[in-house]
């Protein structure tokens, strides 16, 4: 036992007894009067205490308002011994209706708004209580809670409010104490109705079935909550837990094909202004490639526009960027650790926190009962002693005239009870007129028959889940779906599947003529060009090659040691002037030559060959290189070069041999790899592949002859297997055997 302290006694006490023993009744104060709600009411201690005073001062949400400060002082004189910007701060909030889902101040004058301005001094602003308010002291004057000293002892305030509306889960709380913090974020009370009325009917439901009521929170400033429902029932199952919420945008059409993005909802506790600087900023660092400016066009409503970079760019693209890198997506985090009934700190789920707020109603609604029905006693011993008096009206005149003590000569002449003599003495000489019997006996016989029906409703208990339902029922009438403040806001998506900006997203989509000399100067001029003859290049330099393409296409280049090389269409020099040498660009072999350009195209496969006769079919998004070195897909033997890269576009291949042995086999017959020699595709004794065609068997083989192009329908001497010798062409093909 703590000896008591007495004058100029010191007690040697070890230091870090002393400090854990004064940190740990500063750490109890502040979870229990600071920081953690009550699962009761929802309410921490200054919001209580600002809203009892209020009640006080009769801002009742049909009355007139005062000045903020009035209240303020009225709560740091009587109630909470903290600063007055404290307290204010806290009413501010409570009277936002971006802050607050279902604000409990009802504010007039500058309160702040979403863009994080301060609301205006105290002594400018006036408030009074909402509806909601009202309702969570509903019975106050009842005995339906218990009271307390405050911290003077002269005045006594409510230990719990008796919340009839759901305030913990429908406005929720945040707050962080020493050791432990709570996170609740709001939900939409016609919901939080369902689940307590299904708990009602189910008391051992499980979690999952209030889910099915409660499927998510439902934010004051709207948004969209992109968190998978498996994320959103082990959440609620657990206490703990966390919520993606997104911006809502849409999509404006504009004149020639443009449009504009246009967000109209932003996150839970962002600042608007504070998302427009970061986009601002970043777009200044040049890290929003795909957006080209934004304008903040809000009046009361949000409307932040959005202007892509071009038609061409993605709106979903574009919105993937910012939701990554502001807080156009956030995180809102769900840690229900909350006051119990019995003031101990713990973090509950779903149920229990439904639970305990349906068994505080339960003790409220008995509380209540009892009172009612002790003021109907008294009423009734009151009527009794009334009615005595009137049926013997002329005696009690005359002992009240002639006796020096009426009371108890009048308690003793009728039999009345104190309360009844005292009553009757008290009454005003007016109300003898109303003095009446039938109205005395009608009086009586509807209290006893209210106080009959509050036996009955404290001796049932089912009668009184019932009576909460109806109560819960009319929770729901006021402020849940149709009402103003009741319907859902926040749009309950589905969790976003990860959307990949490819680099074309960030280019603007121009049609480019790749120009590529005989000496390796490469450029691009703009527009598809036909007539070439104006091109002009260096002195000895002429055309090599010449490929209509796109600035948002990879172009690929094969290279005669086997090697893809790929250079974005937007990465091509101008083609003002000459160009640059190729070779600035790839690091590509000085004994290695370009064998041919062609832009990609996804899914699309291509044969590649040395002209030693080996080569194999490979898919073109596996010949993409990531690096100026290139990626080696075809491996040459001795003496061998890559000499062929053409497209699948048919179903049979044509292979033509130095030694003019002409050999058609199935494309089929032609192995699919990623890298490798490949195969032999035709048979030689000497010399190699002259040229490959891939082409529709049924359509016949073409080449050309002069200025006229001849076509060999009947293939049948030529088809054999692959790797075969072949025979000798048709009459008429090309001296030079090449099909083009």
């Amino acid at each position: 036992m703590t000896e008591p302290a007495v004058a100029g006694l010191i007690r040697e006490t070890p230091l870090t007894e002393a400090l854990g023993e004064r940190y740990l009744a500063y750490a109890m104060s502040t979870i229990v009067s600071r920081s953690l709600p009550d699962v009761r009411d929802g309410l921490k201690p200054v919001h209580r205490r600002l809203l009892f005073a209020m009640r006080q001062l009769k801002l009742d949400p049909q009355g007139g308002f005062k000045k903020c400060a009035r209240v303020v002082g009225d709560v740091i004189g009587k109630y909470h011994p903290h600063g007055d910007v404290a307290v204010y701060d806290a009413m501010v909030r409570l009277a936002q209706d971006f802050a607050v889902r279902y604000p409990l101040v009802e504010g007039q004058g500058n309160f702040g708004n979403i863009d994080g301005d301060n609301a205006a001094a105290m002594r400018y602003t006036e408030a009074k209580l909402t509806a909601v308010a009202a309702a969570l002291m509903q019975g106050l004057d009842e005995d339906t809670v218990d009271f307390r000293p405050t911290y003077d002892g002269t005045e006594e305030e409510p230990v719990v409010m008796p919340a009839a509306f759901p305030n913990l889960l429908a406005n929720g709380a945040t707050g962080i104490a020493v050791g432990m913090a709570t996170s609740i974020p709001p939900h939409n009370v016609g919901e939080i109705c369902g689940a307590l009325q299904h708990l009602i009917r189910e008391p051992d439901c499980a979690v999952d079935a209030l889910i099915a009521h409660m499927p998510g929170p439902d934010f004051p400033t709207g948004g969209v909550l992109v968190e998978t429902r498996e994320a959103v029932a082990e959440a609620y199952r657990t206490g703990r837990g966390a919520f993606r919420l997104r911006a809502r945008w849409a999509v404006e059409k504009l004149s020639h094909g443009l449009y504009q993005i246009v967000v109209t909802e932003i996150p839970y506790q962002v600042q608007k202004s504070k998302v427009i600087e970061k986009i601002a900023e970043l777009l200044g660092d040049k890290k929003l490639p795909l957006l080209a400016d934004i304008r903040d066009e809000s009046a009361e409503d949000v409307r932040v526009v959005l202007e892509p970079r071009n038609r061409t760019v993605e709106p979903e693209h574009v919105m993937e960027q910012l939701f990554r890198q502001t807080d156009l997506e956030v995180r809102i985090s769900l840690n229900m650790n909350v006051l119990g009934g019995d003031a101990v700190p713990r973090v509950m789920n779903l149920k229990e926190v439904l639970q305990a707020f349906l068994d505080h109603r339960m003790e409220v609604l008995e509380r209540r009962s009892r009172y009612r029905l002790d003021k109907i006693a008294k009423r009734l011993e009151v009527l009794e002693g009334y009615l005595i008096a009137y049926l013997n009206l002329d005696e009690v005149i005359r002992i009240i005239r002639e006796e020096d003590e009426a009371k108890p000569a009048l308690m003793r002449a009728f039999g009345l009870t104190e309360a009844q003599a005292e009553a009757i003495l008290n009454m005003r000489l007016r109300s003898l007129r109303k003095l009446e019997e039938m109205e005395i006996r009608r009086e009586h016989g509807e209290l006893s028959a209210e106080q009959k029906d509050l036996h009955d409703l404290l001796s049932d208990p089912a009668r009184r889940w019932q009576t909460l339902s109806a109560q819960v029922a009319e929770i729901t009438d006021k402020f849940g779906p149709g009402t103003p403040l009741g319907d859902r806001r926040t749009e309950l998506g589905d969790a976003p599947q990860t959307v990949l900006v490819p680099i074309e997203a960030f280019v603007e989509r121009e049609p480019i003529t790749l120009i590529l000399s005989e000496k390796g100067w490469i450029r691009a001029m703009k527009g598809h060009m036909d007539q070439l003859d104006a091109v002009k290049f260096k002195e000895g330099d002429q055309l090599r090659f010449a490929l209509k393409a796109e600035t948002t296409d990879k172009i690929l280049l094969f290279a005669t040691d086997g090697r893809f090389y790929t250079i974005g269409g937007d990465k091509l020099p101008s083609g003002r002037g000459f160009g640059e040498p190729l070779r600035l660009m790839i690091d590509m072999a000085n004994d290695a030559d370009i064998a041919t350009v062609f832009a990609h195209r996804p899914g699309r496969k291509r044969l590649v060959a040395t002209d030693g006769g080996r080569g194999f079919i490979v898919d073109e998004a596996e010949a993409v290189a990531q690096t100026k070195a290139g990626k080696m897909v075809l491996t040459l033997g001795d003496g061998e070069k890559a000499a062929f890269c053409l497209p699948v576009e048919g179903d049979a291949v044509a292979v033509i041999g130095d030694n003019r042995k002409l050999l058609v086999f199935m494309a089929e017959e032609v192995p699919l790899m990623s890298r490798g020699r490949g195969v032999m595709l035709q048979k030689y004794r000497d010399g190699g592949i002259a040229d490959i065609k891939i082409f529709s068997l049924a359509d016949g083989l073409s080449w050309k002859s002069g200025e006229r192009t001849r076509t060999e329908t009947d293939l049948t001497p030529w088809i054999g297997k692959r790797a075969s010798v072949g025979r000798l062409p048709p009459t008429g093909f090309p001296r030079i055997n090449k099909f083009t």
